[in-house]
């Protein structure tokens, strides 16, 4: 799911400490030297004891490694997060280009380090022959107005409609990953033929001040928003009210039927790349199959689980618990919230018309939850099914099994998933 991402980051080991490191340029500096000279051992003797665990020396290497001959270091960025100091690096490599995020603590020891696919360049406008434009939309918000695109078909409308609601995290309009754009490549192939699409910048993204006092669920970071964008899509003039549809990738795809419910003018959701359990389920199975990827779980890769596990068992407890005590530094109201989210009985309570998308390659979103969805949705007539087996969790074909260095590609999503959309948009009268 993206994030997913920050939801999947293997490396991800980001703690709390108490004061600001002294000189953590050049700790993440003297620490990406070793990695890159491939004196992993070193490197790793630069850790917090929690991060050695957390993070293997061997495995550290391997995802290092997997990405090639590193070519440039771009201009470093030094944040204060958390009471920690977060170094971010830019690295070009063989096999494109990513975000080294190194978090060093009061010691000079590194408590965390990500590398994360770097966001791509500005998109490219429209070519000048093409049949639809891209106009500036305001998503308006009693919290703060969200930016977003409205792609809008060249010719007389009103036209059909279609909001697209973000998979977990922070995400931009166009739900850049490396450099993919899914979203926008989704949203200007169904803008192409006939179809207007709104893209906005997602709140945790834009507006992350919002999210300061951990007191957030679900809702407030994702289904509010998707409510407002539809209704403000809806009241275009340009836009046909009676065909406006939401689209939810990853987790947007788990909330799209609660959505549509919540907004009863909605004509019918698109539950892509869904989650079928939820996200304290799958996250456990998402580490373990990107762990297993080299034929083996290591003890220190087993402890890392064992105190996942943990972490969700304390976001699940009515107990309350700090979020740096719970999975990924989230607070418990957001995983109380998601927890309580029921996205196939949402479904089945949703009698409107619903098209499932899911790719054969996608790690994290399994084969076994397109199976649950398959089954709590049966003999429904007005539910469409469409799987690809060649395609990963933001719908690009690859061969193998996938992984998050192949997030780091640019790729462009399946034309055969947009056409798919767009054929049963139009179907939908």
């Amino acid at each position: 799911m993206s994030r997913h991402r920050r939801l999947l980051m293997l490396s991800l080991a980001l703690l709390s400490c108490p004061a600001i490191a002294a000189e953590p340029q050049q700790v993440a500096n003297r620490l990406l030297d070793h990695l890159q000279a491939g004196r992993v051992a070193e490197a790793e003797a630069m850790f917090t004891p929690q991060m050695a665990q957390a993070v293997p020396a061997e495995k550290l290497g391997a995802l290092w490694n997997s990405l090639g001959t590193l070519q440039d270091r771009g201009a470093i960025q030094v944040n204060t997060r958390q009471d920690m100091t977060l170094v971010v690096v830019p690295l070009k490599f063989a096999s494109g280009r990513v975000n080294a995020q190194v978090a060093v603590d009061a010691q000079d020891k590194v408590a965390g380090l990500m590398l994360r696919p770097a966001a791509a360049d500005k998109a490219p406008p429209p070519p000048a022959d093409a049949r639809y434009s891209e106009v500036d939309f305001s998503v308006p918000q009693a919290r703060g107005a969200l930016s977003g695109t409205l792609a809008l078909p060249k010719g007389e409308g009103p036209f059909p409609a279609v909001v697209l609601v973000h998979g977990s995290g922070p995400q931009d309009r166009d739900e850049t990953i490396g450099g993919s754009r899914p979203f926008l490549d989704v949203a200007r192939g169904l803008a192409a033929q006939g179809i207007a699409v709104l893209r906005y910048d997602k709140r945790t993204f834009a507006r992350p001040q919002d999210f300061a006092n951990d007191r957030f669920t679900v809702d407030d970071e994702t289904t509010l928003d998707a409510e407002a964008a539809l209704a403000s899509l809806a009241a275009d003039p340009r836009v046909n009210r009676k065909r406006v549809f939401v689209m939810g990738h990853s987790q947007g795809g788990m909330l799209a039927p609660r959505i549509a419910s919540r907004w009863p003018q909605a004509r019918g959701a698109i539950l892509w790349a869904a989650p079928a359990r939820t996200l304290l389920e799958l996250l456990p199975e998402q580490n373990r199959y990107l762990m297993a990827l080299d034929g083996s779980i290591s003890a220190p890769e087993q402890a890392f689980l064992d105190r996942l596990d943990a972490q969700i068992a304390a976001a699940r407890s009515d107990i309350p618990a700090p979020a740096s005590e719970l999975p990924l530094g989230v607070p418990q109201s957001f995983w109380k919230s998601v927890e309580a989210v029921n996205a196939r009985a949402d479904a089945q309570a949703l009698h409107k018309p619903l098209l499932m998308l899911h790719g054969g390659r996608d790690f994290q979103v399994p084969d076994a939850d397109w199976v649950l969805w398959q089954k709590a949705l049966a003999g429904r007539g007005d539910v469409q099914w469409q799987a690809y087996p060649a395609l990963n969790h933001i719908g690009i074909a690859g061969s193998g099994p996938s992984s998050l260095q192949e997030y780091a590609q640019p790729g462009h999503v399946d034309a055969t998933l947009i056409d798919d959309v767009a054929t049963w948009i139009k179907a939908q009268r």
